[in-house]
């Protein structure tokens, strides 16, 4: 005996809902943010090579921003505080323009980059407003981290344990 037309379109629709649940269950259980970590100004000198301006406090502060994540609008914040940042530490209108330029050109969430916007969850996290729950893990996870570095210290600072 062959199935009737409506049965074999009610298991298709079971089977398709548990697809989409399992995909859900997966996303949600799978969208963890990762512990604070930063480099440094990705791919950028931290420092003037004269060593007369220091900028790299100023790369680290904008790491945290852009490992939590958030929405654009969170973004253009940070990267306006990063400017500022970087003019005060450098004296320099020219650099402080040349790296905003880089950090919204190449910080978009949706670039597979370890410095993307967001670079704190899994990648492919777009824009958007952290859950409270999130916002709670991130600031304890950023609490955690200033605990171990309260100045924020730039990597290229750390000494080698001997």
């Amino acid at each position: 005996m062959r199935p009737s037309y409506r049965a074999h379109q009610a298991v298709s629709a079971a089977c398709f809902l548990v697809a989409v649940l399992s995909a859900c269950a997966t996303t949600a259980a799978t969208e963890t943010l990762q512990p604070f970590s930063t480099d440094g100004c990705s791919r950028f000198p931290d420092r003037a090579p004269n060593g007369r301006a220091d900028w790299c406090h100023c790369c680290v502060v904008h790491d945290l921003a852009y490992w939590r994540g958030g929405t654009s609008e969170a973004r253009l914040i940070a990267d306006l505080e990063f400017k500022a940042c970087v003019r005060k530490a450098s004296g320099s209108d020219a650099l402080a323009d040349v790296m905003f330029a880089g950090v919204r050109a190449g910080g978009v969430p949706h670039l597979p980059t370890p410095y993307r916007w967001g670079y704190g969850w899994p990648a492919g996290r777009p824009y958007k407003q952290l859950t409270p729950e999130e916002e709670a893990l991130a600031s304890t996870l950023e609490r955690e981290y200033l605990a171990k570095d309260p100045l924020l210290s730039c990597p290229s600072d750390a000494k080698p344990n001997n």
